[in-house]
């Protein structure tokens, strides 16, 4: 990296590093203690907090007088009262890591009364550093980045998250999904929220939209995101994001498009908004089909008169066949 970074900055992207090597030392003998699930997950719960301590030691090492917020242990280390606090994720992509899937990064930023001023996402898998500095630009390496160019939504590649927490709201996020896979090019779901958001800022990806996010997975990307010229925000637009679980970001134009379309979803929408959402919702689960295929509220509605028509059958269903209008009326089903 370059030497004319902020003093800081190179901290933390020193601390990202001694993390990053844990993880990938621990990467190489994933397969071996997946065999057992406990083993797994503990394994993993090591690493995590091993790249955590590795962090907050060499964070702590150069400024003592300074705050942590970080995943594992929230703001057990570190000064209680600083201006200054280090957000630490020091593997997001938890689930994607103990698979052996490549994708996922230590997110490291510093928070100076509260606004972020540096930001370091390390991919270890690739050895990429994305950082940025308040004012000073977003980089790749020794590159400058900058948000894609594109303007039509219709064009964009979009990342998101999807909800995998029991509790989290799983029918109004699929019909947000729905919304946006009908206005853009493709949606991906990498895994990892703050990876998700540098990729922006590098112009990989054209915008990214989830909910259910903690600070220590926005805080590094956000401002990636907006040193490479992007905006970010909750899903009304509002700057004032980091501690209301959802984000959106995107270069300017995309980043409008997808607030329309993303606003009413917002925990924050109006009351017209959040009705028609709780309308479409009902819509979707009375549209649902049950394990022979018909409609979720058939049973609780008067018997209709048998009718000879296709239908769509969701996959998993042991559902009969579709029947089209090239077969013959009588002729027997294919077995399923």
């Amino acid at each position: 990296m370059s030497s004319n970074l902020h003093p800081m900055l190179n901290v933390a992207i020193k601390a990202a590093r001694a993390a990053g090597a844990i993880i990938n030392r621990a990467a190489l003998d994933v397969e071996s203690v997946r065999i057992s699930a406990k083993q797994t997950n503990d394994f993993v719960t090591e690493v995590d907090h091993a790249a955590e301590t590795a962090i907050i030691e060499t964070l702590l090492t150069a400024y003592p007088g300074h705050g942590i917020l970080a995943e594992e242990s929230g703001s057990e280390h570190g000064a209680k009262d600083s201006e200054f606090v280090w957000i630490i994720d020091p593997l997001d992509g938890t689930t994607n890591f103990i698979h052996g899937f490549p994708v996922y990064c230590v997110s490291i930023a510093l928070a100076v009364r509260g606004k972020v001023e540096q930001a370091v996402v390390y991919d270890p898998t690739r050895n990429d550093i994305y950082c940025a500095t308040k004012g000073r630009g977003a980089y790749l390496n020794d590159r400058r980045i900058r948000v894609a160019k594109r303007a039509r939504l219709q064009e964009c590649l979009i990342s998101t998250g999807f909800p995998y927490r029991p509790g989290d709201k799983l029918k109004p996020y699929l019909n947000m999904l729905g919304e946006v896979m009908s206005q853009c090019a493709g949606v991906r779901r990498p895994g990892a929220a703050a990876l998700d958001l540098a990729y922006v800022a590098a112009g990989y990806s054209d915008g990214f939209f989830e909910s259910g996010l903690q600070p220590w997975d926005v805080a590094a990307g956000s401002l990636l995101v907006t040193e490479a010229g992007g905006l970010v925000g909750n899903f009304t637009g509002e700057s004032e994001f980091m501690d209301q679980g959802e984000c959106v970001a995107g270069n300017p134009r995309i980043y409008g498009q997808l607030v329309t379309t993303l606003a009413k979803y917002s925990k924050f929408a109006g009351a017209g908004d959040k009705a028609r959402v709780r309308h479409a919702t009902l819509d979707t689960t009375l549209g649902e089909t049950d394990a022979d295929g018909n409609a979720a509220a058939a049973a609780e509605a008067p018997a209709a008169k048998p009718r000879l028509q296709a239908k769509r059958i969701r996959a998993g269903n042991t559902a009969p066949p579709v029947v089209t209008d090239t077969e013959a009326p009588g002729t027997p089903d294919a077995p399923v």
